[in-house]
């Protein structure tokens, strides 16, 4: 099989572990006779310093036309002096996701055995975690109208708007009960809807779209509930649904379940096989070039890619399986207690997968 994807390194760390993926994906093509054909293009920073802008066209084109996309990191501070859609983040990465139409991000929380005592809560609370959080990724306060008002002398005023339609949360709370229906049959919805009434219409209509899958459970919690029943009962839940901000925030506090949030893939899909994959952690600007930043969750993401735009269940899994080895054997980055730089971590995942197909 011809596996044709876009690659986008982007900033920071993005190109270093984004390197070991690579490298970690040509292990795994030439282990099951598949053949990549990767178009790489520019994002972001990067984007911005070669070309003048932070999506190029020939990006967007790429990823449009191959439907699949792995994507390293994006931003860093020598650009946070631009604003709006100039920015690597909006202007980038956001734009990217809404031109495309990849309006489900899902992000999962499951602890590998080895990483449990790094977590800061204690292994009491963190055997049996297994859920994933879609979060709705291009409506809500990040793509509503936003400025700032000059009109009061000494006084000005910033807004940011947050609007929902029926249609946009018909689509996503759809996609999460889908989900739920290959796990364990629970939706979470999270919102705020005792204050927003973006809220109190979100209940509504995942309230209303439930009535389609009898056999999924339902509930309703507020966002700040949730942030506490995320850390004191993560076993309770199974597919969390929410809003883009609200989303945001719960799945950067879900890697803390994880022990490291290097090691948490996330995939934003579109319809049918339409999907970008991308580590949940940053660009790490600090540690850019040092061959320290852990590249497991990009090689993670990559293995979704090959699941989800390819169908390929077994190539996955054997990434999956040689990323458990490696954390089992610590052969690991330092900010996992191991030696292993980024480019030796992704060199023995890619050995490990092709030292056991057969």
């Amino acid at each position: 099989m011809n596996i044709n994807f876009t690659y986008l390194p982007g900033d920071g760390i993005g190109p270093e572990v984004g390197a070991a993926a690579i490298a970690v994906l040509n292990a795994t093509a030439n282990a099951f006779g598949h053949t990549l054909d990767i178009e790489e293009h520019l994002i972001g920073g990067a984007a911005i310093d070669a070309r003048g802008t932070p999506l190029p066209d020939e990006t967007y084109a790429s990823a449009k036309k191959t439907g699949a996309i792995l994507l390293g990191a994006v931003g860093g501070p020598k650009w946070d002096h631009l604003k709006g859609s100039d920015r690597p983040e909006l202007g980038g990465l956001l734009i990217l996701r809404k031109k495309l139409e990849l309006f489900a991000n899902v992000r999962p929380a499951k602890p590998f055995a080895g990483l449990i005592a790094s977590s800061p809560l204690k292994p009491k609370y963190l055997e049996g975690v297994d859920f994933v959080v879609v979060r709705e990724l291009t409506g809500g306060i990040y793509f509503g109208d936003k400025g700032r008002d000059n009109s009061q002398e000494n006084n000005i005023s910033a807004y940011d708007e947050c609007r929902y339609s029926e249609a946009e949360i018909e689509r996503i709370a759809h996609r999460a009960f889908q989900i739920a229906r290959t796990r364990r049959s629970k939706v979470t919805s999270v919102d705020k809807s005792n204050v927003l009434e973006t809220s109190r219409l979100w209940r509504e209509v995942v309230t209303k779209i439930a009535k389609n899958y009898p056999d999924i459970e339902l509930e309703h919690t507020l966002v700040d509930a949730m942030a506490m029943h995320m850390l004191t009962r993560p076993r309770d839940f199974d597919v969390i649904l929410t809003e883009n901000m609200f989303g945001d925030i719960l799945t950067d506090e879900a890697s803390i379940l994880c022990g490291s949030m290097g090691v948490i893939p996330s995939a934003s899909l579109g319809e049918g096989s339409m999907g970008m994959y991308e580590p949940i952690h940053g660009s790490a600007p600090d540690i850019a070039g040092a061959g320290k930043a852990n590249p497991i969750a990009m090689i993670l993401s990559a293995a979704w890619m090959l699941r989800t735009s390819f169908g390929l269940d077994t190539e996955a899994a054997a990434i999956e399986a040689a990323v458990k080895a490696a954390l089992d054997a610590r052969q690991v980055t330092s900010d996992l207690g191991g030696l292993l730089s980024t480019q030796d971590v992704g060199a023995k995942i890619g050995e490990w997968v092709a030292e056991h197909v057969t």
